[in-house]
């Protein structure tokens, strides 16, 4: 089975700890959602398996096809494909939406199954109106640029995908077929999540794990489960 262990991950910023300990096994197919409080080392953990963060402390084991071996002796991460819906959008303002997902593909083909640059405008499509396409994407709206990130991450190949927070700024309506198109465009890789919204996790299918605020420690929790600090 291909998995993605992280064991005894620790990272600190001076005397701030933000991650203390975590252990967390992430299985291809499947997907986690990371629910906590902010401060608590999420988008820290998203860098961390990113390769742009060292952790200080831990490994992550990459059994992953010809990827497979730890960060800290091989630094596998570098050998795998990562793509990646960060909090902020990340995109090029002068570039149309077109452009920004185009220029991550390889030869302007994307790897996805092979499909065809004309396939990949109808897959946009789904998500953004036809007449937006081709217009600079800094005169569109936020949930427009949203979507546009949002696209770039799910039509480019890769074995692992990082989603920070991918809804923020989406109504419900449209949240609801942002999932649908993710569910459909995820294929095989691995998964994971950071969302504030327990109806997120229950659309989505995935398994829920949470930092622990005072700790920093991943932990698995019932999609039943209800306290203050969610």
């Amino acid at each position: 089975m291909e998995q993605i262990i992280i064991k005894n991950l620790s990272k600190s910023y001076g005397t701030l700890t933000v991650l203390k300990n975590v252990d967390l096994t992430l299985d291809r197919y499947k997907t986690y959602c990371l629910m906590s409080p902010s401060g608590t080392g999420k988008t820290t953990l998203f860098r961390i398996l990113m390769g742009l963060e060292k952790a200080d402390e831990g490994d992550i084991i990459w059994n992953v096809g010809s990827g497979a071996g730890t960060e800290t002796d091989t630094d596998a991460s570098r050998s795998l494909r990562i793509s990646a819906v960060f909090q902020e959008d990340r995109l090029c303002p002068s570039f149309s939406p077109l452009e920004n997902v185009m220029m991550v593909q390889k030869k302007h083909t994307s790897e996805i199954s092979g499909i065809s640059r004309d396939e990949i405008l109808t897959a946009m499509c789904r998500l953004l109106p036809e007449e937006c396409l081709n217009r600079p994407v800094s005169t569109l709206s936020g949930g427009m640029k949203r979507r546009t990130a949002i696209l770039r991450a799910l039509l480019t190949r890769s074995d692992l995908l990082l989603m920070d927070e991918p809804f923020t700024g989406l109504d419900e309506g449209t949240k609801d077929e942002v999932i649908k198109f993710l569910k459909e465009y995820r294929q095989d890789r691995f998964l994971l999540i950071s969302t504030h919204q327990k109806e997120d996790v229950e659309k989505l299918g995935g398994i829920l794990f949470c930092l622990k605020a005072r700790f920093c420690r991943a932990f698995y929790i019932p999609l039943d489960f209800t306290a203050e600090f969610l």
